[in-house]
């Protein structure tokens, strides 16, 4: 698990490069917007060898893709949550097979915006409810347009908003321990000598 705190908001798709990538690339990517990661190529390839994400493109020194860099950012807020193992049948929910992009049911992009969405519902809420969300996942399903595997999409949105609800929660007690550690220090007397 992470201990700092997560004070920014995810990358946008458009922070994101529009072009292929070297792994060291990546790693850079990664750690620049996700410091407290430590990302390594080793971590990297376990997650491929594993099937958590998909094998960059075969034959291509730029094998890694936008759509590595956004299942590389989805483990950066999953992990702290889910298992690897969850975060595999998490991903099967909307994108079956890892290595078969043709089975997906939406587009690794399509589920990085409902993200986007989600996260910042989360974040500008004052409160945050530990049930619920099914107006806010109908009005996700209706984006996407989801035809065919309509329950597996909606267990996906599902766990987004409650990954996100969680990792907005983790912030704020993260921020009140912090601002109060630092009050108590500051409040506190010294004995008189």
């Amino acid at each position: 698990m992470t201990s700092q705190i997560r004070t920014h908001d995810p990358v946008t798709l458009e922070e994101m490069p529009k072009y292929d990538l070297f792994l060291s690339q990546v790693i850079d990517f990664l750690n620049e917007y996700f410091p407290e990661e430590h990302f390594t190529g080793n971590m990297i390839q376990n997650y491929i060898k594993s099937e958590v994400i998909t094998k960059p493109i075969d034959r291509k020194k730029r094998g890694y893709t936008r759509m590595h860099l956004i299942q590389l950012v989805f483990l950066c807020y999953m992990r702290p949550i889910l298992t690897t193992d969850e975060i595999k049948k998490v991903f099967a929910l909307a994108f079956n097979e890892i290595n078969q992009p043709e089975d997906d049911i939406i587009t690794w992009e399509e589920a990085y915006r409902v993200f986007l969405l989600i996260y910042r519902s989360a974040s500008e809420a004052s409160d945050i409810p530990l049930e619920g969300g099914d107006q806010q996942i109908e009005r996700y399903l209706d984006e996407l347009e989801i035809k065919d595997s309509f329950d597996q999409i909606r267990m996906f949105i599902q766990v987004l908003i409650l990954v996100t609800r969680a990792t907005e929660l983790k912030r704020r007690v993260q921020l009140v321990i912090s601002s109060d550690h630092q009050s108590a220090g500051s409040s506190v007397q010294q004995p008189a000598r």
